[in-house]
C-alpha cells in the first residue's frame, strides 16, 4: 500500500506532458547516443552520421561526421560535443560545427568538466582535451594529451564531481582511476568481461558499472569493493543514465529492458521491457527526472514517464524495425535487411539514412546521387554499379573494394547469397 501511495503521489506531482509516452522521428538510422542540455533540449547521435537537436517534435540536424555518430554530450550552455566511428571529436557551438581532432579508433564516450574534455576511444587511449574559445573571429581550440593504460578499447569515461579524478572502463574488463591530471592511474575494478558503462557519484562514495556479461554492480570509489549487485539474467549492459536529484539509475540491456535502480535504497524499483526488438543503446533523463528517453536499433527516440513505466507496452514495431522476421522474406531481401537496410533506402529521393538511396542503382556511376556527401574515394570514381561490381563489393568487402569509403565492412561469403541479393535489388530498385 505504501508503494502504491508513493507512486500515486509522484504521478500527481508530474507535469501533464511528462505522463505521456512520446516518440521522436526523423533520424535515418539507429540511435546510438542521447544527452539532455541544461535548457532541456534533447540531443541525439545516430547511425545516419548526424546529431539531432530536438525542440518538441522537430529536430535541427548537425552534419559533419563522415560515419555513424556514437556519442553526444553537453559541454557548455549552447555547446555540444559528439564523437563517432570516423574517429572524430566535433564541437557544436549552436549550429556551427568544428572538428577538434581525431583518435586512431572509434570514439565511444565523452565526458567533460569545466574546460576539460575526456574521450574514450577504441584505439585503447583516453584523450584529455583543454578546449578554449578565443580569437577574432572567435573559434574553439583544443590542446590534447593521451592517457594509456588499458589493454583494449576504452568504452566509457566519467569525471569526479570536482573534476580532479577521471574514471575509465574498457573492453579489457577493468575500471581505472586516473589522478593528477592523468599522471597516475590504478586499477579499481577487474570484471573479467568487457565493461561498457560507468556512472560515478563520489559524494556518496560509489561507482556503478555495467558489463557485457550482464553484470551490474555498485562499488566503492576508493577501494573497488562491492556495495551492491543488481545483476539480472540478461546480457549485455549497453547504456546507463543517472539523475542525481532523484537518485535514479537507469540501465539498458541487449534484450530491450530498462532497469531502474534507487541508488540510495540500493534496490531495483522497476524492470521494464522497453523495446519490442533489439537493444537499448542510449538513455537520458529529462532534467527533472520525470522522463527517461531511450534509443536503439529503430530510427526512433522513445520517451516514457518514469512513474508510469509499468503501464506501457514495449515500443517499436515490425513496420519500423530492422529486425523483421526472417521467415517473412526471401533470401535476397533477408540479405538486404541484414547488410544494407540500416544505411540505404530503396525509394527515390533523399532520406536521412547514412548512405545514398539505391533507387535506380543499376547502371549508375558510383558517387553521383545528387545531394549526398560522398567520401573523396567515391567522388569521380570509375565504378558503375551492375551485377559484377555489386558482387565484387560484397565478395571482397567495401574496405578492400573501395578503401577509404564511408561504407562499413560488410562481406557476404556465399556466392548464392550475393546472387539472391542482386536479384532482389534488381526488382526493388527499378526506376519507374
Amino acid at each position: 500500500m505504501r508503494r502504491l501511495l508513493s507512486s500515486l503521489m509522484l504521478c500527481l506531482a508530474l507535469p501533464a506532458a511528462a505522463q505521456e509516452f512520446t516518440t521522436l522521428k526523423g533520424h535515418g538510422g539507429p540511435i546510438m547516443g542521447l544527452a539532455v542540455t541544461d535548457t532541456g533540449t534533447l540531443a541525439s547521435a545516430s547511425f545516419d552520421n548526424s546529431v539531432g537537436l530536438w525542440e518538441g517534435q522537430v529536430a535541427q540536424w548537425l552534419e559533419g561526421h563522415d560515419a555513424a555518430v556514437s556519442t553526444v554530450a553537453a559541454f557548455r550552455p549552447g555547446v555540444l560535443l559528439s564523437g563517432g566511428d570516423d574517429f572524430a571529436l566535433w564541437l557544436w557551438d549552436g549550429a556551427a560545427g568544428q572538428l577538434l581532432g581525431t583518435h586512431k579508433g572509434k570514439i565511444q564516450d565523452i565526458a567533460s568538466h569545466g574546460d576539460t574534455i575526456a574521450t574514450a576511444s577504441w584505439d585503447g587511449s583516453i584523450g584529455l582535451w583543454q578546449a578554449v574559445k578565443w580569437g577574432q573571429p572567435a573559434s574553439w581550440n583544443a590542446l590534447r594529451k593521451d592517457l594509456s593504460g588499458h589493454d583494449a578499447g576504452v568504452n566509457a569515461v566519467a569525471f569526479s564531481g570536482d573534476g580532479q579524478r577521471l574514471y575509465s572502463a574498457s573492453s579489457d574488463g577493468t575500471v581505472r582511476l586516473w589522478e593528477e591530471g592523468g599522471a597516475t592511474s590504478r586499477g579499481l575494478v577487474s570484471n573479467g568481461f568487457a565493461i561498457n558503462e560507468i556512472i560515478v557519484n563520489e559524494a556518496e562514495g560509489w561507482l556503478a558499472y555495467g558489463a557485457v556479461d550482464g553484470v551490474t554492480r555498485m562499488v566503492d570509489v576508493e577501494t573497488g569493493e562491492e556495495i551492491a549487485d543488481f545483476t539480472l539474467e540478461r546480457r549485455p549492459i549497453l547504456s546507463m543514465a543517472y539523475h542525481a536529484q532523484s537518485a535514479q539509475l537507469a540501465v539498458g540491456d541487449g534484450e530491450g529492458y530498462i532497469m531502474m535502480i534507487d541508488t540510495r535504497a540500493r534496490r531495483i524499483t522497476r524492470d521494464f521491457r522497453a523495446m519490442r526488438q533489439g537493444p537499448v543503446w542510449a538513455l537520458a533523463f529529462s532534467n527533472d527526472g520525470s522522463v527517461i528517453h531511450a534509443g536503439g536499433i529503430d530510427d526512433v527516440i522513445y520517451a516514457w514517464p518514469v512513474a508510469l513505466l509499468d503501464r506501457f507496452d514495449p515500443a517499436g514495431g515490425e513496420t519500423r524495425s530492422f529486425l523483421r522476421d526472417a521467415e517473412t522474406m526471401g533470401n535476397g531481401e533477408r540479405q538486404f535487411m541484414r547488410k544494407c537496410s540500416i544505411c540505404h533506402s530503396l525509394e527515390a529521393g533523399s532520406s536521412r539514412k547514412a548512405g545514398p538511396t539505391l533507387h535506380g542503382v543499376f547502371g549508375r556511376a558510383a558517387g553521383t546521387v545528387q545531394g549526398y556527401r560522398y567520401s573523396p574515394t567515391l567522388d569521380g570514381s570509375a565504378i558503375t554499379w551492375d551485377d559484377g561490381t555489386i558482387d565484387a563489393l560484397f565478395d571482397q568487402g567495401p574496405d578492400h573494394y573501395i578503401p577509404g569509403s564511408k561504407m562499413p565492412m560488410q562481406v557476404i561469403a556465399k556466392s548464392q547469397d550475393r546472387a539472391d541479393l542482386i536479384a532482389f535489388l534488381r526488382r526493388a530498385t527499378k526506376e519507374d
